[in-house]
């Protein structure tokens, strides 16, 4: 199966730059941001329960080897098509290895500085606007899905989003507009269950920051400390390097 018709399958579209949830405008960096941040929510170790987890990575793998390398973007922005013979989308290629050699190991201090230069930002505005459309207004996907957020954002999220409603940016979903108070009570329940298992799991590790980031990642991470560690490991991408350079495009293809 070609790309793009395996992008529709799995993404619901075709076009690569939203599949990645940027523009055709968008540079060389936000490219490879795009990337990274919805490969994160699809990666096999982050999503077990996604039995398309694997699939869904390597196609986001082809997708960014196709707009990371300039005669192939070119190619595409051009005629739409794409050189399915090219090394760099191969088979049998190791997509997990690609992506870490974008995504090193950091360290706790790196994340902590990621989720404040993060926070407030354009940048989330955008995210938080996107993964609400995506999930249809409910708030449970959307509180899950945001990067850094947690029940102390709740409230700011829910402003942002009803004045976009009211602006018209956004889709009115009834999931949002009249969520129902005993999901909210749930909701918050949960949240503070976690944070209290956070904080006792921050104590084990001798960790004294005050962030609530450590509560996100336990929440997002269900409490499992081997993902707590994996995804310290991987979430900033500013850190990332420039993946090796694959073999030039031979030529067009549907």
């Amino acid at each position: 199966m070609g790309l793009l018709k395996q992008c529709q399958e799995l993404f619901k579209t075709s076009n690569l730059y939203e599949v990645i949830g940027v523009t055709k405008a968008a540079s060389e960096a936000e490219v490879r941001r795009g990337y990274y941040k919805i490969s994160l929510t699809v990666h096999p170790d982050r999503a077990p329960e996604d039995e398309q987890a694997t699939v869904k990575f390597q196609a986001l793998g082809k997708v960014y080897a196709v707009l990371s390398d300039k005669d192939q973007r070119a190619i595409y922005d051009e005629q739409g098509i794409i050189d399915e013979e090219s090394d760099s989308l191969d088979q049998n290629r190791n997509w997990e290895e690609y992506w870490r050699t974008m995504f090193p190991k950091i360290t706790l201090q790196d994340i902590l500085d990621f989720e404040k230069s993060y926070k407030h930002t354009d940048e989330e505005k955008q995210d938080l606007k996107r993964v609400y459309e995506e999930s249809q207004g409910d708030m449970n996907k959307i509180m899950e899905s945001v990067l850094c957020a947690t029940q102390e954002d709740e409230g700011r999220f829910r402003d942002i989003l009803q004045s976009a409603i009211d602006a018209g940016e956004l889709t009115a979903y009834k999931g949002f507009t009249h969520e129902s108070a005993t999901k909210k009570k749930s909701r918050k329940r949960k949240a503070q269950k976690e944070e209290k298992e956070a904080e006792q799991m921050q104590k084990e590790m001798g960790m004294t920051s005050e962030s609530s980031l450590v509560s996100m990642i336990q929440r997002k991470q269900k409490s499992n400390q081997t993902e707590f560690n994996y995804l310290i490991a991987n979430l900033e991408d500013k850190y990332c390097k420039k993946p090796p350079r694959a073999s030039t495009a031979k030529k067009g293809k549907k």
